[in-house]
């Protein structure tokens, strides 16, 4: 992604769930100095230090939640876009949006790019998930039974992808990919589970980031 890349929402279709009341969503756009777009905002600043690009849902069921983490990320990028820059290039921040919808869950996954002028731009993910029948937020740990161990069934998997794509053979340990902190930011679907892996997270930094579609029938029963 770079400044002169044209960002926009990839909605997936799925069932209508029920959205924030048509009052707050505008406001949370506003907060940011963003322009509403359907269901979607769309917020550019641009200025002599830094450039931004973000775009993300209206509709998201727990967008307080969502709201909170872009506010900091992007409070954090404008104080760091304010140092000066010895490259005399403005640090850039670009946000992209993806929602994923199942019979009972929405997810929402953020990929985030930073260029703030170190040697590698960095991309990263962060997704979150809502139980729409139970009104509740799903992490990792909540996905699956207390006593599942989920890992043994989609490591292999999530293995097996990556080396595969990347031609990388045994550039994940076992110890690093069985790791919970690795598989936190994840899509439902009614068929699978999709794991984001960000650069540099579960393979050296020039594979980039990366995500593997793991299906539902191949892992234990997810709690919904």
């Amino acid at each position: 992604m770079r400044r002169t890349s044209v960002l926009a929402a990839l909605l997936v279709t799925g069932a209508v769930l029920s959205a924030p009341s048509a009052s707050a969503a505008p406001q949370s756009c506003a907060a940011f100095g963003g322009v509403v777009q359907g269901d979607t905002c769309r917020v550019q600043a641009s200025t002599a230090e830094y450039l931004i690009d973000m775009t993300f849902p209206l509709d998201y069921l727990d967008e307080h939640a969502l709201i909170e983490y872009l506010t900091q990320t992007r409070d954090g990028f404008v104080n760091v876009g304010q140092t000066p820059n010895f490259r005399k290039i403005p640090h850039e921040m670009d946000v992209v949006a993806q929602s994923f919808e199942s019979a009972q869950t929405r997810s929402v996954v953020l990929t985030l790019f930073q260029d703030i002028g170190s040697a590698h731009p960095t991309t990263w993910y962060k997704s979150f998930t809502y139980d729409v029948g139970n009104r509740r937020p799903v992490t990792f740990d909540t996905l699956f039974a207390p006593d599942a161990k989920p890992l043994d069934a989609i490591f292999p998997i999530v293995q097996r992808t990556l080396e595969g794509e990347t031609g990388l053979v045994g550039g994940i340990s076992p110890g690093n990919g069985r790791d919970p902190a690795h598989y936190q930011n994840f899509a439902i679907t009614d068929d699978s589970v999709i794991f984001f892996f960000g650069r540099a997270e579960l393979l050296p930094s020039f594979a980039g980031a990366t995500s593997v579609t793991v299906r539902r029938n191949a892992i234990p029963p997810l709690q919904f």
